[in-house]
């Protein structure tokens, strides 16, 4: 392919460094909120009546975010808006398939002082052997606020068992079991002490002992993301399942607001807990988008029938990685649908609603890659292997609203390190920009 334009590199070098800086959901969070207050976006408060009348002022015009756990949902309100004014949403998710910290997570055997980890949603299990590893997460303290931390230097390691002693590994395929084959190294000793993980992340925090009472903790490889290939037309990185979707929407939305005379009030929402469900408070199976959108509305004067007009109106695009043609599996794949990378965005059909898409969907997306000059792909399924599926779904049935499945085709899926294309990133960020423009 060409040479990518200059702000086309530059938007990927960017999603780059966002994917180096955000080992999980909610240093993503974090660091989404930090680009939407540089943008003008001013956090508001649940707890906090939601009227002109208040301090947070969230009825008035302009950039607002909530933030919730590892999940954020923003919005920018046009000067002029009316209560029924529709939404354009960006639907996109924070996590992404990992090795996370047990509850007693001080463990050992032989000599080696183990860190116990549970594994989450469905990661390539191979590909979190013999790889560095780092440890991240959110620690509760005793006062009640939270501490992000962030050790991102080799830590631990899952050592993978040499061929010597499964000369059968090549043959018959790796067999991992997840219980006891994933647990992670990370010292040696046979004293092994209840506390000493959790007192460890207190001094690199710089806190007093005995300061955490609560964590949520998750490994991530700290090899940073890199360009790749001859012509270095491939990105290589960990958790562009889903943070590639959420930093192209967070481009797209902050560009958006930058236009006068929006007719829609642009969305965006990065909803956590995607990989086992999305039943939780933060995922997208829960409440927080629809009631975020009713207080939007009622917030600036608005009745219930407004709500229901506003919400009759609105389309969202949910946002997630799907599957390039794979050059060595290509019968894997349906044989008339191959998605290519740097083919541009692809639109998501399953019609036993796998993905949310009906035809006037792919209207709706179709005319937002027209309008921004970026070609589109579409994937369907081989009818022998089903699809897994996505928030969108979720989103249509529980809010009522029209929703279209749409990503970025890439490799690797689900793996510690993910592969995808130079200038897909970039030509999302567009076909999102348009559609949140109208």
């Amino acid at each position: 392919m060409s040479e990518p334009s200059r702000f086309d590199r530059g938007h990927t070098d960017d999603l780059m460094s966002f994917l180096a800086a955000s080992p999980t959901p909610y240093h993503a969070v974090a660091n989404t909120a930090e680009r939407l207050e540089k943008a003008g976006f001013r956090q508001v408060a649940e707890t906090d009546a939601w009227d002109t009348g208040t301090p947070s002022a969230a009825a008035g015009i302009g950039g607002k975010y909530v933030l919730r756990g590892g999940a954020i949902v923003a919005w920018f309100v046009p000067e002029g808006a009316a209560p029924h004014t529709p939404f354009r949403i960006v639907g996109a998710h924070t996590d992404s398939p990992n090795l996370r910290v047990k509850p007693r997570p001080d463990t050992g055997a032989h000599g080696f002082r183990q860190v116990a980890v549970e594994i989450y949603g469905g990661p390539l299990l191979n590909s979190w052997l013999d790889r560095d590893l780092g440890l991240a997460g959110r620690l509760s303290l005793r006062d009640g606020s939270t501490r992000l931390v962030n050790v991102d230097r080799p830590l631990l390691r899952v050592p993978q068992l040499a061929i010597h002693l499964d000369r059968s590994v090549s043959a018959d395929g790796l067999k991992l079991d997840k219980q006891r084959h994933l647990q992670p190294i990370w010292g040696l000793g046979d004293d092994v002490r209840d506390g000493d993980l959790i007192a460890f992340l207190e001094e690199e925090s710089g806190l007093a002992p005995g300061e955490v009472t609560g964590w949520d903790l998750m490994t991530h490889s700290v090899e940073a993301p890199a360009y790749l290939g001859r012509d270095q037309e491939f990105v290589a990185g960990p958790r562009m399942d889903n943070l590639l979707s959420l930093h192209a929407g967070l481009a797209a939305l902050t560009s958006a607001a930058a236009h006068e005379n929006l007719p829609y009030i642009p969305v965006l929402a990065g909803f956590d807990h995607e990989e086992n469900g999305s039943q939780s408070d933060t995922g997208a199976d829960g409440p927080l988008l629809g009631g975020i959108l009713e207080r939007s509305v009622f917030a600036r004067g608005g009745s219930y029938e407004d709500r229901a007009r506003a919400f009759a109106g609105t389309v969202c695009l949910s946002s997630d990685t799907g599957h390039a043609v794979h050059p060595n599996y290509a019968e894997r794949h349906d044989p008339t649908h191959h998605p290519r990378v740097n083919g541009g965005p692809i639109l998501k059909v399953n019609v036993n609603n796998r993905y949310a898409t009906d035809g006037s969907g792919r209207a709706v997306f179709a005319a937002a890659c027209e309008k921004a000059g970026v070609p589109f792909q579409t994937f369907v399924s081989n009818n022998s292997m089903p699809c897994g599926t996505t928030i969108g779904p979720i989103t249509a049935a529980r809010h009522g609203i029209k929703t279209v499945d749409i990503g970025v085709a890439i490799l690797s899926m689900h793996s510690a390190r993910e592969l995808c294309g130079d200038s897909d990133p970039f030509l999302l960020a567009n076909s999102l920009k348009a559609f949140l423009e109208g």
